[in-house]
């Protein structure tokens, strides 16, 4: 198949999401307390043979999945967009007990010095994956075209903006035991346990897959806009309506990190 029929889609996608989160902008306001439930589990609506070593399975979390209209309209799209995957919406409470239980005393350690929940999420999605597999997507982000057929007979699948070369973490696709996810775990566990400043970004998020992957040119990194957008049906007002100002973006790089347990925080703070 063309890349050309996915474009289109994307366009398609953009408009449809833009419109429908101005006209939700007017719907938040008249009535500022509705707000719809995305389930913890959708189970696959059909079922086909495997397609590829990928998992047919969703992974997506949030702080809360009580959400706005544009929000719950993105996870709509998603899901009518992989109706032959399982889907499973992990909260932050869920992403702790799961990682206290599955993952190294180590991994879950520096994962509990995490004061950002996004950062958090970081963490997570590369563990859930690498121990799971699936597909993360971050609640803000669409998919544009059946999923099945995006993924193929991929093992693993990673994205970047069109006309850069930096990867995006909003988007990730891999088998269980994927060697460059392990890699990058341990790669956010020396990062917060040598902590120096650096902010979410570089810590936890894009910049560690960057580091990871830079040089394997054997990796498949793909063109966001084939793949998956982010933003269109929801933003920042939307997707944090209810703890306004608490996008990672707005978080002090000094307080990113706790001071691990019985030592002090240089910065006299909270452990």
């Amino acid at each position: 198949m063309g890349k050309l029929p996915i474009l289109v889609a994307n366009r398609l996608i953009r408009l449809t999401g833009n419109s429908l989160k101005l006209l939700s902008y007017p719907v938040h306001r008249v009535f500022p307390r509705l707000r719809f439930t995305i389930p913890e589990y959708s189970r696959a609506k059909t079922r086909s043979a495997p397609s590829g070593p990928i998992p047919r399975v969703i992974w997506q979390t949030n702080f809360t999945h009580r959400v706005t209209l544009p929000v719950y309209l993105n996870y709509l799209l998603n899901r009518l967009l992989s109706l032959n995957s399982d889907y499973y919406y992990v909260s932050t409470e869920a992403r702790d007990a799961y990682l206290r239980q599955q993952a190294a005393p180590e991994v879950y350690e520096a994962y509990a010095r995490l004061n950002d929940g996004a950062a958090q999420a970081d963490l997570w999605r590369l563990f859930v994956l690498w121990q799971k597999g699936g597909v993360y997507i971050d609640i803000d982000a669409s998919i544009v075209w059946w999923l099945d057929t995006l993924l193929g007979k991929r093992d693993v699948l990673f994205i970047r903006s069109g006309r850069h070369t930096r990867l995006n973490n909003y988007f990730i696709a891999a088998a269980p035991g994927n060697p460059d996810l392990r890699q990058a775990i341990d790669r956010v566990v020396q990062n917060i346990n040598n902590y120096a400043g650096e902010g979410v970004y570089d810590c936890t998020g894009p910049a560690v897959l960057q580091a990871v992957l830079k040089d394997r040119g054997d990796i498949p990194v793909e063109d966001c806009k084939y793949f998956c957008i982010q933003g269109t049906f929801a933003n920042d007002y939307f997707q944090y309506l209810d703890h306004p100002g608490k996008k990672w973006t707005h978080i002090d790089p000094n307080d990113l990190i706790k001071a691990p347990a019985g030592q002090q925080h240089p910065r006299g703070e909270r452990e």
